[in-house]
Formats: structure tokens, sequence, C-alpha cells
């Protein structure tokens, strides 16, 4: 029997809120510890084991429950499982919750950041094209996003760096016994 603890961290917020960007530094961070890390982020998930799926709220619910499931086999088996994906819904996100809690601790990381700056941060103009009314069922614009009530982290990007984000979501595992001090700290 492994003494690896397994976890799953779950980022949620807007597209273009920086979920990725955050979990791509929180990622080596956590790799650099000793911890054995995957990645289910949600554009990848979409080409790999959820193609085909539209962007109805059934088809985004089976695109989650999809990753709820994948991340708790990842955290059964030990590993810290880094989610990215908008995940617009809490009942959605409460049912990923329950099937990960079943193995070890699911920790929400809400990406805060206002429709406003995620467009402005859009490289690809999914927003301008939203806005314009040529996307539907676009997650802040014509489609909701149900920001969590009581996320376990509360990450706000438009007042700090990604890294300062990074860096506050370590420490909040830190606190949490989650994880180890850095070597050296």
């Amino acid at each position: 029997m492994s003494d690896r603890r397994g976890f799953t961290l779950w980022f949620t917020g807007l597209s273009g809120a920086g979920k990725s960007t955050i979990a791509d530094l929180v990622g080596p961070e956590l790799e650099r510890r000793g911890v054995l890390v995957d990645y289910l982020d949600g554009d990848v998930v979409r080409t790999h084991l959820s193609k085909g799926l539209g962007f109805s709220k059934e088809d985004r619910d089976t695109n989650i429950n999809r990753i709820g499931w994948v991340a708790s086999r990842l955290t059964r088996a030990g590993a810290v499982t880094l989610v990215s994906a908008i995940s617009p819904y809490r009942d959605t996100r409460a049912d990923a919750r329950r099937m990960v809690e079943e193995f070890g601790p699911f920790v929400e990381v809400f990406v805060d950041t206002s429709v406003e700056e995620c467009a402005n941060r859009d490289v690809k103009g999914l927003y301008a094209k939203a806005f314009a009314g040529e996307i539907k069922e676009f997650t802040g614009v014509s489609d909701p996003y149900e920001a969590p009530e009581d996320p376990e982290i509360h990450i706000r990007t438009e007042s700090q760096t990604p890294e300062q984000s990074a860096a506050e979501v370590v420490a909040a595992l830190e606190a949490r016994g989650l994880i180890g001090q850095a070597v050296g700290a």
C-alpha cells in the first residue's frame, strides 16, 4: 500500500481567468517537493476525453462529471490532480467533489477575474465574438457562471501576477498540511 496521499486541486473560473497558467506554475513546485502531479486541463480533456460534446448545460455537466471521475481515480492512486476547467455550475462541481472525496481531499480554487479583464486577456477573440452574438452559450456572457460560494482558496488575479497567485495556492496547501514545506525553508 502506498503512503502517498492524493488530492485534487480544482481550478474554476471564467475562460481567460488564469486557471491553466496558475496550475502550470503550481505543478512544477509540487513536483520539486516530490509530489506526483497530473493535469486535467479543460481544453485538453475536450480534445481527448469529451470530444464531440457541445456547450449545452447537459454536455458541460457530462464533461465535468468525466473530469471529476478521472480526478477521483488519480486521487485514489495517490496523485495530486490539478484540474483547470471553467466548470460553471455549482451542482456539477459538488458532484465532482463528492467523487474525489471518496479517496482524498478536494480543494476548490476560485480564480476570480472579471468578464472585462478576461475579455482584455483574450488572444483568440472569443469574448468579442460572444459579445457580438457570434458565439452562443459562452460562459460569463450568454451563459451563466455560478461562482463558488465557499472555495478553499480564492485567488483574485486582477490584483496580482500569476506567480503571486501560484505562491498563494502553494502556501494554502502547506497551511492545510497537504504538502510539506519547501526544502531549505
